[in-house]
């Protein structure tokens, strides 16, 4: 059966949308027209169909809408946690060979950090073997704080605005202006976030870095640890610089990994 000329000419469009939201984050209906000179009418319409086909999410707090999660897995994603995870894995077992304590490597998911490789199993100070797939509340995490930290502005909005419409009762402290001002450009300049048994996991403690690679965030390493153990000034003193070097290690092999797979 020949292909139907308005069909094959809606699915291109569609994936004219798919391909700009990918680029930008999130976009209005109206900014999409303008920028691919599509009618409005046509983007309302082709819009409407990918959320019903569950493509595209509009944000709780306007009337932006941003690629759904779906979408984000027909992305290279997956092969980029795959290269990511292949380089870290030595480099990690590593650390905790050195240092004892278990090294958890995160990435951004959905307004979430989700661990994707841990040395918990082969750490003697673990308390959580099972942690890969674990996933980390953004703001009230180690990681999440690391990762919010270093992202682009346009991203960080967008992951602050989704927080914001989901109101997480636990979240809604974290999400005053003053505490991110004030919070997340104290972690980007000494280059590590922190976060206390309070605000998340009691009786632990924990401590991130970014993981940067082309002058992006892929991804955050942490440890975790029982508060009464360490203090926080006492591991910053012991293991920021060591996760740094760590991070900047896994971020080199990374780049060197994913160069070639593109090549």
């Amino acid at each position: 059966m020949a292909p139907n000329s308005e069909n094959v000419r809606a699915l291109s469009r569609g994936l004219k949308i798919l391909r700009f939201l990918n680029k930008t984050g999130a976009a209005r209906a109206a900014e999409i027209a303008t920028e691919l000179d599509l009618p409005r009418p046509t983007v309302y319409r082709l819009l409407h169909t990918l959320e019903e086909e569950g493509y595209v999410l509009y944000s709780g707090s306007d009337s932006r809408v941003r690629l759904s999660p779906l979408a984000a897995s027909l992305g290279d994603n997956a092969p980029m946690r795959s290269r990511l995870c292949q380089t870290a894995v030595p480099i990690l077992a590593k650390f905790t060979d050195t240092h004892a304590w278990p090294l958890d490597l995160s990435t951004y998911e959905d307004a979430h950090m989700v661990i994707q490789e841990t040395t918990h199993s082969r750490s003697p100070l673990s308390v959580d073997p099972g942690m890969v797939g674990f996933s980390l509340p953004i703001l009230r995490s180690s990681a999440g704080r690391a990762y919010l930290s270093v992202c682009s502005a346009r991203e960080r909005e967008m992951i602050i605005e989704l927080l914001r419409a989901e109101a997480a009762v636990e979240d809604l402290p974290f999400l005053q202006s003053d505490w991110l001002d004030k919070n997340l450009t104290a972690y980007f300049k000494q280059g590590y976030a922190t976060r206390g048994p309070r605000s998340f996991r009691p009786k632990t403690s924990s401590l991130a870095v970014p993981v940067l690679a082309d002058d992006r965030a892929i991804g955050c390493l942490s440890i975790i640890w029982v508060t009464k153990a360490m203090t926080m000034d006492q591991a910053i003193a012991r293991y920021a610089i060591a996760l740094q070097e760590t991070s900047a290690e896994i971020a080199a092999g990374f780049s060197h990994l994913n160069a070639a797979a593109l090549s």
